[in-house]
């Protein structure tokens, strides 16, 4: 069995880790970490968990005891935060998965330029690899620092990939993106109170969310050139989900029917990976409590769009972590994610 320790255990990603891990076959939890007032049980925070996981929760990190007891150590925590705590596990030899954005962006300076402080562990920069696993499987599976991949880009790589690699499209990129609440974290702000959000609907962070740099730099290194983006996201009045909708431009006509066929060819041995038929659209509530990425295709003259849904809280965060530990250790790469 796989000892895993989670620190960031009460946040949305870190509670939906939890769901996912208890069920996991081949994994027993071992350390929970949270920033809370005082240790307690996990099940005192989420009843659900009672004489399921009856593991106490602590609210420091003691580094050389969750060494002693796990193999992989799950960082939910925020930017800014897994830089400064990563370092002291890699260096015992633990293998980590970030769901920070600490560790994705290979350019420090671009880190710097959208998060707003210097980066302090740079060292390890360039080890980590990008854990979306339908695009880097094989390092995944001989790495021992992962970055997990954020929410939106998530959807909108796996959306563009086929497409810019089969070299059928311009280099720029249109992204239209609604996510759910639980997307900005659990914390209290004024922003995200039922009465603010509840029958409404906004943008935000236009041309200047965080997420940017890091679904500019895997599409570039798909399509070998420059991709400028113009990055849309919206805030919509549901827990979970994001719809991402996708628009590019083709070089040349094809139709519909060609399109579906390359994106189906990119991901035909992908276990949570659906393209729906010609002109079929997939829904938030399609994926919802899933690992799947749904995608849907249309074409109208040389535009190309694309509608990808995910869970924010799985494939966009836990799932996709636990994915990326399934391959880091030998296991089958659906273990835990499938029922």
């Amino acid at each position: 069995m796989l000892k895993a320790a989670v620190i960031g255990a009460t946040g949305y990603a870190g509670e939906e880790l939890l769901k996912i891990l208890v069920r996991h076959p081949e994994v027993e939890i071992t350390h929970l970490v949270a920033k809370i007032d005082q240790p307690c049980a996990i099940s005192l925070i989420f009843p659900y968990f009672a004489h399921i996981l009856d593991l106490e929760c602590g609210n420091e990190i003691n580094v050389e005891e969750i060494c002693k007891h796990s193999d992989v150590v799950f960082l939910a925590l925020p930017h800014r935060v897994s830089m400064e705590i990563a370092p002291a596990f890699l260096r015992a030899g633990k293998k980590v998965i970030d769901f920070s954005a600490d560790y994705r962006l290979k350019d420090t300076d671009e880190y710097e330029k959208w998060y707003g402080i210097e980066h302090k562990s740079k060292e390890f920069v360039q080890e980590s690899v990008y854990g979306l696993c339908e695009l880097n499987r094989e390092k995944i599976r001989n790495a021992r620092l992962i970055a997990n991949p954020g929410c939106f880009p998530t959807g909108a790589i796996l959306g563009c990939a086929p497409f810019f690699k089969a070299k059928i499209v311009l280099p720029e990129i249109i992204l239209d993106a609604k996510t759910g609440v639980s997307g900005a974290g659990r914390k209290a702000s004024l922003p995200l109170l039922f009465s603010e959000v509840n029958e409404s609907f906004k943008a935000y962070k236009i041309c200047q969310h965080q997420h940017s740099p890091e679904i500019v730099q895997e599409i570039e290194n798909i399509a070998g050139e420059s991709v400028p983006l113009i990055f849309v996201p919206h805030l919509i009045p549901v827990n979970r989900g994001i719809l991402s909708a996708i628009y590019l431009r083709l070089k040349e006509n094809i139709s519909v029917f060609e399109a579906v066929d390359i994106c189906r060819k990119f991901y035909h041995l992908e276990p949570f990976i659906r393209v729906r038929n010609a002109d079929v659209f997939p829904e938030i509530k399609d994926v919802a409590y899933s690992n799947f990425c749904d995608i849907g295709i249309k074409i109208s003259g040389k535009q190309l769009v694309i509608i990808a849904v995910i869970d924010n809280l799985v494939k966009g965060a836990s799932g996709q972590a636990v994915q990326n530990l399934n391959l880091m250790f030998g296991l089958e790469e659906t273990l835990g994610l499938i029922k």
